[in-house]
């Protein structure tokens, strides 16, 4: 009889942080846990690349990780950012195909991989926990229609002036005339995220400048007129 692999306390307590796992009874966090591989990664190291075959659920420990697609002439687009507690490769893992995009390491970044198998067993043992992927997966899948829609609807100064308003929020912030808020992004990064180029970037900074909604210092953004830059986040024309 093969020998029984060791319990890793910290991965137990890494996979009540995810939310399909929360309400598992100690057991069946312990049979999990007893089956994850750990990974460390350096910043900008990828977890997975696009096309890649998915071998179970990774689960972020430490860290942060932003999914990319990246085109033929090497323009990139995230498609979102998870941190500590967040899970990737749902969707794979349940129809036996390639990861739909490339996980980078933002920051250093801990990992868990809980093997395929493992995970569809729990779900055939739990169903609860298999709905709470579903949901997980359809909320992802709205994240994913927004962007498109964002993409194709809305111009840059648009898709920025909301970017800015999200982040604010994300913060803690209240969006009041003073409000300063650090995006922690270069512009190249931002374009990333915003579906465009840096230079069509700094053109939409300079047009919410001359707006009056706000003021900018490197990555640094102050909110002037918090009205003024919802009107142009739902489309309105800035000045």
């Amino acid at each position: 009889m093969a020998p029984r692999a060791s319990l890793d306390p910290g991965a137990v307590a890494a996979l009540r942080r995810v939310a399909y796992f929360r309400r598992l009874p100690l057991a069946e966090l312990e049979v999990l846990a007893r089956r994850c591989r750990p990974r460390v990664l350096k910043r900008g190291e990828h977890a997975f690349e696009a096309g890649d075959a998915c071998p179970g659920l990774l689960v972020i420990a430490e860290g942060a990780i932003e999914m990319r697609q990246v085109s033929p002439r090497g323009r990139e687009q995230v498609l979102h950012a998870e941190g500590a507690g967040a899970t990737l490769g749902e969707a794979p893992l349940f129809d036996g195909g390639g990861y739909v995009a490339s996980a980078v390491a933002i920051e250093p970044t801990r990992l868990l991989l809980v093997p395929r198998d493992a995970v569809l067993a729990l779900c055939r043992r739990q169903p609860a926990v298999a709905l709470s992927m579903l949901e997980a997966m359809a909320r992802r899948v709205r994240r994913f229609a927004a962007l498109v829609e964002d993409l194709a609807f809305r111009q840059v100064t648009e898709r920025l002036a909301r970017h800015i308003e999200a982040a604010v929020a994300a913060a803690g912030l209240s969006c009041a005339p003073g409000a300063m808020l650090d995006l922690g992004l270069t512009q190249e990064q931002l374009a990333a995220r915003l579906g465009t180029v840096r230079e069509l970037v700094s053109r939409a900074f300079r047009q919410l400048e001359r707006s009056g909604a706000l003021k900018r210092t490197r990555s640094r953004v102050v909110i002037r007129d918090p009205e003024r830059l919802a009107e142009i986040a739902r489309g309105g024309a800035p000045a």
